[in-house]
């Protein structure tokens, strides 16, 4: 008899990750950094937090590897938020090399105030995880995100109202060179706890999670099953489906704005408003951001109401004086010509 459904969808998400990570290595010339190297086999992290869906991940990532021939390891991020989170994270690591995963690491990071508690933890974990992944050299990390995350993703992001790009949610593969991949991204988190269970994998419920002072937590344990209750079952596969349509149009319309770009300057290299005027407005608005980005703008301050208003220079000119962007970049009509420029 085979393994339980659950187990068996887990083990099949993470076996097509490692064979595309394993196409991906073979095509590497030999002059890429370690982590991709010809000489050992490529070594995958699983980032565990000890709940269920990334107990599920180490579980299966430690079950497919050996069979592929790929090394496989963990990492816990102890994020100091909590009484007794050094010792959750040692226990984390104890399960992680009882599954026989090698190396496996405990991070213990400080987070900052910085863009609110659920940010500022996230940053300080993925920091946290890259330092990881390059002091071994390995080719991936594996994030265990489910379907349901996904969805949670999309909603927050269509709160913010900034644009299809924050409808489009968790990428399955991101971070530089493609190093964090979510294996999960189509499965739902019933499956990954369901998988847990019937291999009694010991599992940690963090306690923030069910914190109503968190955003996301709210959302998971009031918004989505109010919106179920009104729409009916079908509503976080949905949403992550279009998640993955917006990803797609996003993609589409920022390639299109990248080769617009080359066409809307003139001989000096200037923005043409009359040009940039023929433009569709989701495409002038990428290449006036793209714009601002390259005249040092930071892309995380850089919000939809001020491209907006750049955008009004071009559509609704009446004479208005210079735009002041973030990082001193100021944006002006001149002569027919657009100038966004350090101030």
């Amino acid at each position: 008899m085979g393994p339980h459904p659950a187990v068996a969808a887990i083990r099949l998400a993470v076996r097509r990750v490692l064979h595309d990570l394993l196409t991906e290595h073979h095509r590497a010339p030999a002059a890429v950094p370690h982590a991709l190297s010809h000489e050992s086999p490529p070594l995958v992290l699983v980032a565990c937090s000890g709940g269920a869906d990334s107990m599920a991940l180490a579980s299966a990532l430690a079950f497919e590897s050996p069979k592929l021939g790929i090394r496989a390891g963990g990492v816990t991020v102890d994020h100091g938020l909590q009484p007794g989170s050094d010792l959750r994270a040692a226990e984390v690591v104890q399960r992680l090399r009882e599954l026989g995963l090698d190396p496996v690491d405990s991070v213990a990071v400080s987070v900052g105030r910085a863009g609110g508690p659920e940010a500022a933890a996230r940053d300080a974990r993925y920091a946290a995880l890259d330092t990881v992944a390059e002091r071994h050299g390995a080719a991936a990390v594996l994030l265990g995100h489910t379907r349901d995350d996904q969805a949670e993703t999309v909603l927050l992001g269509l709160a913010r109202g900034s644009g299809i790009r924050s409808l489009s949610g968790m990428a399955a593969v991101s971070g530089a060179g493609g190093r964090y991949r979510r294996p999960f991204l189509e499965l739902d988190r019933q499956t990954a706890r369901k998988a847990c269970m019937v291999q009694s994998l010991p599992v940690w419920d963090d306690p923030h999670n069910a914190d109503p002072a968190y955003t996301r937590s709210r959302l998971r344990h009031e918004g989505l099953p109010a919106l179920e209750k009104a729409l009916g079952k079908g509503v976080v596969e949905a949403l992550a489906r279009t998640a993955q349509l917006s990803r797609d149009d996003a993609d589409a319309l920022d390639s299109w704005a990248a080769q617009a770009e080359t066409t809307v300057r003139d001989a000096a290299g200037l923005l043409e408003c009359a040009k940039l005027y023929a433009l569709p407005p989701a495409v002038r608005r990428r290449v006036l951001r793209r714009a601002a980005i390259a005249a040092g703008a930071p892309a995380g301050s850089l919000f939809a109401r001020h491209i907006e208003e750049v955008d009004r220079l071009i559509t609704g000119w009446r004479g208005q004086g210079a735009i002041n962007l973030p990082g001193k970049v100021v944006a002006q009509r001149q002569g027919g010509r657009l100038v966004i420029r350090q101030g």
